[in-house]
């Protein structure tokens, strides 16, 4: 366990000494969202699902920082230790594989829990909003930034170079949260497309997290904790596989 909390501390620590840059951006992309869509969309649209436009889309914001982040940021972390040669050192210290897999997370999942933190803060000076379960919508942000940063270290384990891992980011993850849910309810599309929607994990996570805030969802919300709980275990079981056989790590 003494290994486990020092790998952790040094995570916390590395980010927390860069915090301009890794605890800032999330907290002023949020509040550029909340300023142009609250000056140039609201007056036109103030009721969606009915509730306010501004609350609609936070959660969505919300979750689009959680999801972006946590897979970008573990993605290039773990890639800079594969690329240094670092990552070498670990395998041959006494420190499994399980540890070092979870050190990774950890270390972003507490990372996202000061972004929260922060972003609801500054949400609350600006707007009044008022959570629905306090309790499940940190669950749901731990969940979905474990998801996601386990999805980076895959995405780290197969680069082979830094251009590798934006692909899926660039191409599959930003345009999956932009073309749907975070601004608007798939209740204003047509069945056809309801059902194209539901395919998008994205959409249970983003939906997830929306409910705990403001008590409405698109889709079941037990539905959306079983999607996010199965992508966690199928990635955390291969992540270890490739941590065990070293594939693309070991030089």
């Amino acid at each position: 366990m003494t290994d486990l909390i020092t790998l952790v501390n040094k995570e916390v620590s590395r980010f927390m000494r860069i915090w301009k840059q890794t605890l800032l951006p999330p907290v002023i992309t949020i509040v550029l969202y909340l300023l142009i869509f609250w000056k140039f969309i609201w007056e036109k649209i103030q009721i969606i699902e009915w509730v306010s436009y501004i609350d609609f889309i936070f959660p969505g914001l919300l979750m689009m920082s959680v999801i972006t982040s946590s897979y970008w940021n573990t993605s290039s972390s773990f890639f800079g230790w594969k690329f240094q040669k670092s990552i070498e050192e670990l395998y041959v210290s006494p420190i499994s594989h399980t540890k070092i897999l979870f050190w990774f997370c950890i270390g972003w999942i507490l990372r996202w829990v000061l972004v929260g933190l922060l972003v609801y803060i500054t949400w609350l000076l600006m707007v009044d909003i008022h959570i629905f379960s306090f309790f499940y919508t940190f669950l749901f942000i731990i969940l979905t930034s474990m998801l996601f940063s386990l999805a980076g270290i895959l995405n780290a384990i197969y680069a082979k170079s830094f251009d590798d891992i934006n692909i899926i980011p660039s191409f599959f993850i930003t345009p999956m949260i932009y073309l749907w849910w975070v601004f608007y309810s798939i209740s204003l599309l047509s069945p056809t497309w309801q059902i194209i929607s539901k395919v998008n994990p994205i959409l249970y996570m983003v939906n997830g997290l929306r409910y705990w805030f403001l008590g409405i969802s698109d889709v079941n919300i037990y539905v959306s904790i079983s999607i996010i709980s199965v992508f966690i275990i199928i990635f955390s079981v291969f992540s270890l596989y490739l941590l065990k056989k070293g594939y693309w790590i070991k030089s």
